[in-house]
């Protein structure tokens, strides 16, 4: 948990994450009352939520001085670009990357990354390879996941389990 002192109170960063809202908490905490003064929190899983900062009203009035304030808001600068960089792409990466990341929490890839490389690489540029797959897994993770020749049935079926993720989870035309 970091910690900064400053003028004889130490203020600490408790980070969590939230399964239910698919975000990050970060707490700025008054260490010697145990009071949480301002949360953030950061929806890494929807691009149309945006990360919002509140003040705790239970906290009563606590002055939060510049520097805390600063070295907190720093480290969820930090957590929006590592959580939500992905966002930034052109709206047909991020759609690509969201789907993806949908794809992954429900299994469709069943640990398969070498067949998926293969599909996306088929499907995007190199330069959007690397984003598109940054994005949706962490670029290092899945390299060393993904690394191998896939055979051909291997992307046939995966292509198959997408296909059919995409079929059962499409809403279809509203109205």
């Amino acid at each position: 948990m970091p910690v900064i002192t400053h003028e004889g109170a130490d203020y600490a960063i408790q980070i969590m994450y939230s399964v239910p809202d698919d975000a990050w908490y970060l707490e700025l905490d008054h260490v010697a009352d145990d009071r949480t003064l301002v949360t953030a929190i950061v929806p890494d899983e929807d691009p149309a939520r945006e990360p919002t900062v509140c003040v705790d009203p239970a906290s009563g009035r606590h002055h939060v001085p510049y520097e805390v304030m600063r070295w907190f808001m720093e480290r969820v600068d930090r957590e929006i670009a590592s959580s939500r960089g992905w966002m930034t792409l052109r709206p047909d990466l991020v759609r690509t990357v969201h789907r993806l990341r949908e794809m992954d929490r429900d299994g469709v890839f069943e640990g398969d990354l070498q067949a998926l490389s293969a599909l996306l690489a088929e499907e995007l540029s190199a330069e959007d390879f690397g984003l598109v797959v940054d994005g949706a897994f962490g670029a290092a993770q899945f390299a060393e996941a993904a690394a191998g020749e896939p055979g051909p049935d291997q992307v046939r079926e995966l292509r198959a389990r997408m296909d059919a993720w995409v079929r059962d989870t499409d809403p279809g035309p509203i109205g």
